[in-house]
């Protein structure tokens, strides 16, 4: 289905109206710590806002294109979380304060928005085209959640390696040695100079684009329609920032979110190979509904999640039993 252009233009400006209430509810006054009530009340603030977005779905185009949204959205969320890690490992790596960093994630975050739209329209493009192209996102989903797995199997933490953009920008650009104030560019002894702050916003921003190797794959397994899968990322990749801080040290104790992300990636890989079949009239080849698709994303979601945080748990108990023991 093709969306007209008045529906482009009121979803991109809406998102605009929230980043900037956003930004103003945050960012007005002094600089300080973003806590987790602030963080609690933002994140049901965006859930909420997609499931708005998922009910005028449901009314103005039917429950498979709402349910396409509502799949894709859990999906891209739940690889966001992946995505957290790394940003912690950035956080970490550039020393950004505290008081900065909501900041740096919503510029970056922005910075992701605009690259993936262009991602999208460029994908969206070429399987259009080339219908080959679903064999071939099927297989790298499948291969992704396989190499997920076998990483986490192995006990390898996931690291941040500067990619290409973040080298060209520390040489292109002279940098200050350390942050000033939340500024990302200063005129020192008449020369413009950028701070670390322009840097890591760009980490982010990039990072959070190779990420989406994976994820756009996997939304595309949910539904070829550009629109549903622009919206799905925007309003996933919106309630990130809030969820960094909400979640906080969580994210160490959700050690088997990893093996339902893979799950969830090998599924939509799958997925996508078997309606490419379909398509070509493979008689075998069946055609999953949307309604499994969700089902099997939010289940393998609740499950992962229950049960690293009874094997927290648990750990947790074990541990104080061992120290009351040594004591």
């Amino acid at each position: 289905m093709t969306e007209p252009l008045w529906a482009w233009i009121a979803v991109i400006g809406g998102l605009l109206v929230v980043i900037a209430i956003d930004l103003w509810i945050v960012d007005r006054g002094e600089a300080r710590e973003f806590s987790m009530r602030q963080a609690g009340y933002w994140v049901t603030f965006y859930v909420a806002l997609a499931a708005a977005f998922a009910v005028l779905l449901w009314n103005t185009s039917g429950a498979d294109r709402a349910g396409e949204f509502v799949a894709g959205y859990i999906t891209e969320y739940s690889l966001s979380i992946d995505n957290l890690f790394i940003f912690f490992i950035i956080m970490s790596r550039f020393a950004v304060p505290k008081l900065y960093q909501h900041k740096v994630l919503l510029v970056g975050i922005l910075l992701a928005l605009v690259m993936r739209g262009a991602f999208i329209a460029l994908g969206a493009a070429a399987l259009e085209r080339f219908g080959w192209l679903f064999y071939v996102f099927g297989a790298f989903l499948v291969y992704t959640g396989i190499n997920i797995v076998r990483q986490h199997l192995k006990g390898e933490e996931e690291e941040f390696k500067e990619n290409i953009l973040l080298r060209w920008v520390r040489r292109a650009f002279p940098t200050t040695e350390g942050y000033v104030g939340s500024k990302v560019t200063v005129r020192i002894d008449g020369r413009r100079m950028v701070t670390p702050m322009l840097i890591v916003m760009v980490a982010i921003g990039s990072t959070d684009l190779l990420f989406a190797l994976d994820s756009i794959p996997a939304i595309f397994g949910l539904t070829k329609d550009p629109f549903i899968v622009f919206t799905a990322n925007a309003f996933a990749l919106m309630g990130l920032r809030q969820l960094y801080f909400l979640l906080g040290g969580l994210l160490q104790r959700l050690v088997y979110i990893s093996y339902g992300l893979a799950f969830i990636l090998g599924f939509i890989g799958v997925k996508l190979v078997l309606e490419a079949l379909h398509s070509s009239h493979v008689s075998w080849a069946p055609e999953i509904p949307i309604w499994v698709s969700l089902s099997v994303i939010g289940a393998t979601m609740v499950i992962t999640t229950v049960a690293s945080l009874i094997k927290a748990r648990m750990d947790a108990r074990k541990g104080e039993q061992t120290h009351s023991e040594q004591v």
